[in-house]
């Protein structure tokens, strides 16, 4: 089969490889979309991930398709079924699962291979993590699944409230799902994005402010305008994933509010703050890493109902055949929005 395999720093290859064999508890899964991805990406540009992936390794983690095999102790999916499976499935068992906190899983088994004509979905995720698709929802619109269900969890780690004023730092495809989800939960969305194409997609997703950040320059009293009695927004979600902007957050909450760091900052990067502020301010700081199985079960059901369209998050498609141009683009054009990978078959 025709897959994209990654060997290190920017070595993307296009390879003809084994289809994956299965074991008795597995199924074979044949991709008819991936979509690329900001995690994705950050791979590719340096090389590994510790916790996703061991290289070489076929490269993609978004994905929905067709089940093709079955094994044969499998009995609660059967071949042509059109599924959606998770990149993780926790073991239910470590410490962090027992209380209920199972992104941080001791034991969380990954997947990847995305970019491929078949997947391989091991047992773990066939039994805890994987989905049948309704007919009505189309494969992109499925593949969304995985990103969304990172978005929800942030969205219940931060205890967004209806009524809530919710400023989005960044607004590639996750800072434009956070607008939408804000927008679905009765916030009132203050969006900040450095491209009138990105501020554009926000509005349409619900942002009522629309605050522009040119480099060099600090957005945080705009936004503060634009919060009641210039206090600051309650809720401040960073989705950049840069020292700078996670300073900007903090200052442009109010006190008592909450600031999520959700955009993940490079390896060993230190950032600092003010701690009287943080003191006499009461802020309540935070992070979210990944999702669980109810976040999927959410993540679909929300884009089932159609809350969320692929085409406000994905830029365009492109055959397999194409990925390491694509990924040499997305290094090229950092905010890129999502591509659809489309298999051939």
């Amino acid at each position: 089969m025709l897959a994209g395999v990654l060997y290190g720093k920017e070595e993307l290859r296009l390879e003809h490889i084994a289809v994956p064999s299965i074991g008795p508890a597995e199924i074979l899964v044949r991709v008819r979309a991936a979509l690329t991805c900001g995690t994705d990406l950050k791979v590719y540009r340096r090389g590994h991930h510790a916790k996703m992936i061991t290289l070489p390794a076929p490269l993609g983690h978004e994905l929905a398709g067709e089940i093709v095999e079955v094994g044969a102790a499998v009995r609660s999916f059967q071949i042509g079924e059109r599924i959606v499976a998770a990149n993780s499935a926790p073991c239910e068992q470590c410490f962090f699962c027992r209380r209920d906190e199972r992104n941080l899983c001791e034991n969380l088994l990954f997947n990847n291979g995305a970019y491929a004509e078949f997947i391989k979905i091991p047992a773990r995720i066939v039994e805890r993590n994987t989905y049948r698709v309704p007919e009505h929802v189309d494969y992109r619109e499925a593949a969304l699944a995985e990103p969304l269900a990172c978005v929800l969890k942030g969205m219940d780690d931060t205890k967004v409230r209806p009524g809530d004023t919710v400023t989005v730092i960044g607004l590639g495809p996750i800072g434009l799902m956070f607008v939408r989800v804000a927008k679905i939960s009765g916030a009132r969305v203050v969006a900040v994005g450095r491209r009138r194409t990105q501020l554009d997609r926000a509005e349409h997703l619900g942002a009522e402010v629309l605050v522009e950040s040119r480099r060099g320059s600090d957005p945080t009293e705009e936004v503060r305008r634009n919060t009641e009695g210039g206090r600051g927004s309650d809720v401040v979600i960073e989705a950049v994933g840069s020292p700078h902007a996670w300073r900007q957050a903090v200052s442009m909450v109010r006190s008592g509010g909450t600031v999520n760091f959700f955009g993940g900052c490079p390896k060993q990067t230190v950032v600092c703050f003010d701690t009287g502020r943080l003191h006499y301010a009461s802020l309540t700081l935070r992070a979210t890493f990944h999702h669980t199985p109810y976040h999927m079960r959410e993540a679909l059901e929300l884009v089932t109902r159609g809350e969320l369209n692929a085409s406000d998050f994905i830029v365009g498609e492109a055959p397999l055949a194409d990925i390491v141009t694509v990924f040499q683009q997305m290094a090229a054009q950092s905010g890129r929005l999502k591509t659809v990978i489309i298999p051939p078959g």
